[in-house]
């Protein structure tokens, strides 16, 4: 079984639930404040772990107590963490995060997350990756750092992928090295000006990014499932109906599950199907890694 190397953000979630956004100036009274491990590096990285894939994470946290909970929880699911350095003069990042009505906004201070350079990304793949295994990056990072690893991967002979996200246009030279992009529906219009509105439009959107290199595009689209367009290979999955709580970490266990569900063998269509079930699973509770179901609870 291949690997998966996971280079991205951990921060600290700290989420609280209200009725509405609050205007300008506005004090509202919010409930069920929780903090809770999160970051999308350390969200994909657990749930690919979750999902049953040997899994290591690079990135940074500060030297606070904020960091040490980060690198407690990734061990605990069994996260490689090894190579997590520790800034002595960033703190470790931090999502605010408000819950209202089944969906979520976020803002995010990214602290030790912007501070991890190149040469430590190639002496940890010097030290743990193999060709085959998995390399998935988010863009939470210094954004040339993260440029200049997915060009590191693909040369190593990796599977290379990656979430952009927060929504960033990725620089021409580096779409050839992508194995797999996965976007949601803003990030899908962003990268290549086409809102997948149904499967006419996804298709045109994921013949734009494949045409200018991208081997795999699965674009999220929220309750209504996904499409991933691989090769002549088209798959259409629609999540099970569940009770939405929280949509925090969806978008993150997908990505994990897709990426665990490569890295153990499995076919595309057993991926996406684990995918979307356990995103789906991820909705119905609160906080991030938290909320990500295990393989068997999936099964």
């Amino acid at each position: 079984m291949s690997k998966v190397i996971v280079f991205g953000s951990l921060n600290m979630d700290l989420s609280i639930e209200s009725d509405h956004m609050p205007n300008l100036g506005e004090t509202i009274i919010g409930r069920g404040f929780i903090t809770n491990p999160g970051g999308k590096g350390a969200n994909q990285a657990v749930a690919a772990a979750k999902m049953g894939a040997a899994v290591c994470m690079l990135g940074a946290v500060g030297a606070d107590a904020f960091g040490d909970q980060m690198i407690a929880g990734l061990a605990e699911h069994g996260v490689t963490c090894e190579y997590i350095t520790r800034s002595e003069s960033c703190p470790t990042g931090v999502a605010i995060i408000t819950r209202v009505c089944g969906d979520n906004f976020i803002t995010i201070d990214a602290g030790a997350n912007a501070s991890t350079r190149i040469d430590a990304v190639r002496r940890a793949l010097d030290e743990v990756a193999e060709p085959g295994d998995v390399f998935l990056a988010q863009l939470e990072c210094d954004y040339e750092t993260t440029w200049a690893a997915l060009a590191e991967a693909c040369k190593r002979g990796l599977y290379v992928a990656i979430n952009p996200a927060p929504a960033h246009e990725i620089p021409e030279a580096v779409l050839p090295c992508l194995d797999l992009v996965v976007v949601n529906e803003g990030e899908c219009e962003m990268m290549t000006g086409i809102y997948p509105a149904d499967a006419t439009s996804a298709r045109a959107a994921a013949d734009k990014l494949k045409e200018s290199g991208v081997g795999c595009v699965a674009i999220t689209l929220g309750a209504r499932g996904s499409m991933v367009f691989c090769s002549n290979e088209t798959i259409e999955s629609v999540p099970p109906k569940t009770r939405a709580i929280d949509t925090t970490c969806a978008g993150d266990t997908y990505i994990g599950a897709m990426v665990a569900g490569y890295a153990r063998g499995l076919s595309l269509a057993d991926s996406v199907a684990l995918a979307t079930k356990a995103s789906a699973m991820a909705t119905t509770k609160v906080g991030a890694q938290q909320s990500i179901p295990t393989l068997a609870e999936v099964e």
